[in-house]
């Protein structure tokens, strides 16, 4: 575990450098090309220079997130940033052009046109969101897990849908009234949240029967490591190494928080994505559930034993324990409870 957390928060955070990070320069003169094409060739790859007409152009490229920055060149510079998207892009856009405009000799002035609400400034607060609302949902899997393994596949799947409302709604709790993350659309997050949570549980639940004591590393690979890494809330892709930036894609952790972003600050724009992102995991933690079902019917069915017709019952051992009961059965669900109190 200690590796992997290592390797994941490492290899994601430690060195960000931007990539292709797209920016816009405003103006269609000569001028305008020259300065986008220098930048083009000092970045190396870096950004992604292009040239927009007028202001309200790269406004729109900024409401969609297609642009992390826009720059407006003349006598008195501006910087127009969307921090909402991420504040570490914007403040990344904003060291390149705060440098561009000194050598020029003139302040910058930097206009951001989605700011983040007044109790998240950092604009991080989503991310904060998606570790609680992740925690309480992963762990929650080792409790239904061990404490429920006796009931059927049903009850258990209809625990965890019960467990992630709860979890989704102190998230929402977190992200309001308590500590203003959000100052608006507390429905949309809830229902996201929800989605997301339930989606965590259900798959749990599901591996619980083919992994048992190793439930809790696997979901933690899933939903820790790989998934906090690549959510885009503290570096967006753009600004990380390929590996999680191409899970960024599909993840659901990033269906989360850029849906949260869309749903608050943007308009909803690109929200149905991530949507559909976070419903293919609720879908595939059903199936896995359904699947998980029909495994331990064919388990029950292939382990009772077979008895004579003067049987009368199982035999108790000395131990209190019934002949047909099997150790290695017992000793699994004490690990688990073990492993669920260390949760």
């Amino acid at each position: 575990m200690c590796l992997g957390m290592g390797l994941a928060y490492l290899g994601a955070f430690h060195a960000p450098q931007p990539h292709d990070l797209r920016v816009d320069i405003v103006g269609s003169g000569p001028a305008t090309q020259v300065l986008a094409q220098t930048l083009q060739d000092k970045a190396v790859g870096a950004l992604d220079v292009r040239t927009v007409p007028d202001r309200a152009t790269a406004a729109t490229a900024l409401a969609r997130q297609d642009s992390y920055g826009a720059y407006i060149p003349g006598d008195h510079p501006e910087l127009l940033v969307a921090s909402a998207s991420s504040d570490t892009s914007a403040m990344a856009v904003e060291k390149v052009f705060t440098q561009v405009a000194a050598d020029r000799d003139a302040p910058l002035k930097v206009t951001d046109l989605a700011p983040t609400a007044a109790g998240d400034p950092t604009g991080q607060g989503v991310f904060f969101l998606l570790v609680a609302v992740s925690i309480g949902a992963y762990a929650s899997v080792a409790v239904i897990g061990a404490a429920g393994a006796a009931l059927p596949m049903r009850l258990r799947a209809l625990l965890a849908a019960g467990t992630s409302l709860v979890v989704s709604l102190i998230g929402t709790l977190f992200a309001g009234p308590v500590f203003h993350l959000v100052d608006h659309g507390l429905a949309g997050v809830w229902a996201l949240s929800w989605l997301y949570a339930a989606g965590i549980l259900l798959i749990g639940v599901g591996l619980h029967t083919y992994l048992r004591r190793w439930t809790t590393l696997g979901v933690m690979v899933l939903f820790v490591m790989l998934n906090f890494t690549s959510s885009g809330g503290i570096y967006r892709p753009e600004l990380q190494p390929g590996f999680f930036g191409s899970l960024h894609a599909f993840w659901n952790g990033a269906g989360l928080v850029e849906g949260i972003r869309s749903h608050v600050y943007f308009d909803g724009h690109a929200l149905g994505g991530n949507v559909l992102v976070l419903t293919l995991w609720f879908l595939a933690g059903a199936l896995l559930v359904t699947l998980a079902g029909r495994t331990e019917s064919r388990r029950a069915t292939t382990s009772v034993p077979a008895r004579g017709p003067l049987s009368s019952g199982p035999r108790k051992t000395d131990a209190g324990r019934a002949d047909g009961a099997d150790p290695k059965t017992e000793k699994e669900r004490e690990e688990e409870m073990e492993e669920t109190v260390a949760v």
